[in-house]
This record gives C-alpha cells, sequence and structure tokens, in this order.
C-alpha cells in the first residue's frame, strides 16, 4: 500500500537565514577555506568546496583553469578523451589535483575510467556519477571502483536519502552527491514524479554522512549566491553548480547570435540534446530527463565566482561565522512565504 509522510519537507525557497550577532567588522574577515580527511581513501582535502558540475556544458577543462584560480573544484564531464586529459595535466599541473575524473556505470566506463587514471596518475578523485544512485548495480560498481582505487577519492551519486547515503559510504565511496531533481535543466521530477525538496535532502543526508565520518555535496538547486549559503548552512561540505556557471566563455559550446545577442546552449545531461550527441539519440525504452536551454552569454566567470564567494561571505558576517566551517552551527532557518520584492523584477 502506498503511504505519505506527512513532514513537511523544504526547498531553499522555503528559507532564510536569520541574523545573529557577530563581532566580525568586514566580510574580508571570513575564511572560506576548508579541510576534509576523507573516510575512505584517506586523503586530504583543503580549498573552498564549491564544485563545478560534471555537465559537458560546465565542467570543461577551461572551468577547472578558471576554478583552481580561486582555490575552487572541477568535476570534469565523462567526454574527454584519454589524449585529452593527458594534454591537460601536462600543460596544467598545478589544476589536476582540484579536478575528479567522471564515469558512469554504463558498458565501458570502467575500462575508461582506468585507462584515464592510468595516463594520469597524480588525479586523486573520481566522481561516478548516474541519476538514480538507488540501484543495486550502482552500489557494486561503487565497491568496485573502491577495490580497484583504494587511495582514490570517491565521489557518488545522486541519491537524497539518509539510508542511501549510508550505504554508498559504506560502499567506499567518501562524498555522496545529493540531489534529484532540482537542477534548473533537470525534468526529472516532471517526467517520473520523482524527487525530493533540496534543503530538506541536504540536512537529512550531511547527518547521514557525518554520523560515518563522510561527505555530501549538494548537487542542484542553487539559482543565486544565497542559495550557495544555505545549502552549506544546511551542512553540505560542497555544494556542486551548474547552470549558474553556464553561459560563460569557459563553459562548454559554441556562441549563438540571434538579434544581435550572444547565448550559449545549455542542456541536462539526460536531455534529448546530450543523448544524440553522446550517444546517437534518446534510448526507446527511456524517456530525455532534461531540458536544452540558451542562457545569455555572460562572459568570463571569474566576475561569478567573484559574486559567489562574495555573497557567502556576506553571509557568514551576518550569522557571525568567521569561517564557513563554523556556518552551519551558526544557521537557523526562519519559514518564509516569500523570498523578494520582484515589484522591478527578480
Amino acid at each position: 500500500m502506498p503511504r505519505i509522510e506527512n513532514d513537511i519537507k523544504l526547498d531553499f525557497k522555503d528559507v532564510l537565514l536569520r541574523p545573529k550577532r557577530s563581532t566580525l567588522k568586514s566580510r574580508s574577515e571570513v575564511d572560506l577555506m576548508r579541510s576534509f580527511i576523507f573516510r575512505n581513501s584517506g586523503r586530504t582535502y583543503t580549498g573552498i568546496p564549491i564544485i563545478a558540475a560534471n555537465m559537458d556544458t560546465v565542467g570543461t577543462f577551461e572551468m577547472a583553469r578558471a576554478m583552481q584560480r580561486f582555490s575552487l573544484f572541477t568535476a570534469v564531464h565523462k567526454h574527454y578523451s584519454v589524449d585529452e586529459w593527458k594534454d591537460f595535466a601536462k600543460s596544467f599541473p598545478e589544476c589536476v589535483e582540484h579536478v575528479a575524473v567522471s564515469c558512469g556505470t554504463g558498458q565501458g566506463d570502467f575500462e575508461r575510467l582506468s585507462a584515464v587514471l592510468a595516463a594520469v596518475p597524480q588525479l586523486q578523485y573520481i566522481c561516478v556519477d548516474v541519476a538514480n544512485g538507488y540501484s543495486e548495480h550502482f552500489v557494486h560498481f561503487v565497491r568496485d571502483v573502491r577495490q580497484k582505487f583504494p587511495q582514490h577519492t570517491i565521489m557518488a551519486g545522486n541519491v537524497v536519502t539518509g539510508e542511501m547515503v549510508e550505504e554508498l559510504i559504506l560502499a567506499g565511496a567518501d562524498i555522496i552527491k545529493v540531489g534529484i531533481g532540482p537542477g534548473s535543466v533537470c525534468t526529472t521530477r516532471k517526467k517520473t514524479g520523482v524527487g525530493y525538496p533540496q534543503l530538506s535532502a541536504v540536512i537529512e543526508c550531511a547527518d547521514a554522512a557525518h554520523g560515518l565520518g563522510g561527505h555530501i555535496i549538494s548537487d542542484g538547486g542553487c539559482t543565486c549566491p544565497g542559495d550557495v549559503s544555505k545549502a552549506f548552512g544546511a551542512g553540505a561540505d560542497f555544494v556542486m553548480l551548474g547552470g549558474m556557471l553556464a553561459g560563460h566563455t569557459e563553459s562548454g559550446g559554441d556562441i549563438i547570435e540571434k538579434d544581435g545577442k550572444k547565448f550559449k546552449l545549455f542542456y541536462g545531461m539526460s536531455s534529448d540534446t546530450a543523448m544524440k550527441r553522446h550517444a546517437g539519440g534518446v534510448a526507446e525504452y527511456r524517456a530525455s530527463e532534461g531540458k536544452t536551454v540558451e542562457v545569455p552569454y555572460k562572459g568570463d566567470v571569474d566576475n561569478t565566482l567573484r559574486d559567489v564567494l562574495g555573497g557567502v561571505r556576506s553571509t557568514c558576517t551576518y550569522v557571525g561565522a568567521a569561517k564557513l566551517k563554523e556556518l552551519s552551527r551558526r544557521t537557523t532557518f526562519i519559514r518564509v512565504t516569500q523570498q523578494l520584492n520582484t515589484v522591478f523584477g527578480d
């Protein structure tokens, strides 16, 4: 019999952070750097834990170079060849410790992952990425990756509930990607009716992961710097951005000109566009679960990154967190019915 969970689940739009007394004089005093020791690999991470999503319109080598300059991280999309990886590592060795190589769980993915890691042995991070992280096959795949690469840090997802976070950590993953359906070009909720409001998913999954010494990524749903702060406040160790980083010079794809205005394509990795580009089309047994949009061209990503980092620093000053590490401990969310005054637009 179907059942209903009656406790309310919340999204970023449903809350604001309550300001608190602070001794900070300026946002320049806020330290956004984090250091983590990962449960299964034993490796250490130091940086600002914001990640460019492993979409081929976002997680590019060019984006990785820009992100690295700000001590940020990039999950590089899985469609680069082994030779392209070798050229990138040779040309920009300083970036390699700030990127993950992505793979799915399909036929040939394991072999391709092994080939990239053999060609670029200094790579430390693996991102095992599927739309539905609840399958038994996915858990077995993560376990196989951990067995073959015991010293690599493994990101795995996506899931939205605590019990699956725990299972993936126990299978060998270090960092669990949390989010089903919140992305701006994801249509999973529309096509399948499946999903989980992102703020509640992060709170619940962070609790499960931290109990086992694991970590989580809030993946999807951020529309502005305030949402990034809310994700960190909810307990996310990392926040992954897709749409907020689309449309820049460093984003994948060509610039399109229409009526004197410039655009770039941005699409979900389960969209018709992605399937046609990488798999010859959408298989007959499945539906597209992503859409394709034209994003206004925004120029270099540096200004956007400064805007995001400035917003998070400002959040910390409002709640009295001198370090990003302290933000979740200083966070009290308040339920709201309205975020913004939109009389002059968003």
